[in-house]
């Protein structure tokens, strides 16, 4: 008996997965946003129940900033966000 044969039991796709209308697939689509990169950041459980969405805790960073001074503002000023997401990219920042 040779290894090579197919083994139902080896099957681990479910059966309600039709292959034949996965047609189409576009290899790498989506490989240029992913070299963008992208600026997430996790909220300890504690600050995310204060800070609800992004805008919130962009405006309290921004605040910040403010209040740090000049010369922090010199050295990280405020790319535009690339996409509708505003997401909170600074120049200088490491990602």
């Amino acid at each position: 008996m040779s290894n090579n044969t197919y083994n139902e039991m080896d099957d681990e796709l479910r059966p309600e997965y039709d292959l034949s209308q996965l047609k189409g697939g576009v290899r790498g689509k989506y490989a240029s946003k992913y070299k963008e990169g992208t600026n997430l950041v996790f909220l300890a459980p504690d600050v995310a129940e204060v800070f609800k969405d992004n805008e919130s805790v962009n405006e309290a960073l921004r605040l910040l900033i403010k209040i740090a001074g000049e010369k922090y503002v010199k050295a990280a000023q405020p790319v535009a966000p690339a996409d509708s997401h505003h997401s909170a990219t600074l120049r200088g920042a490491s990602r």
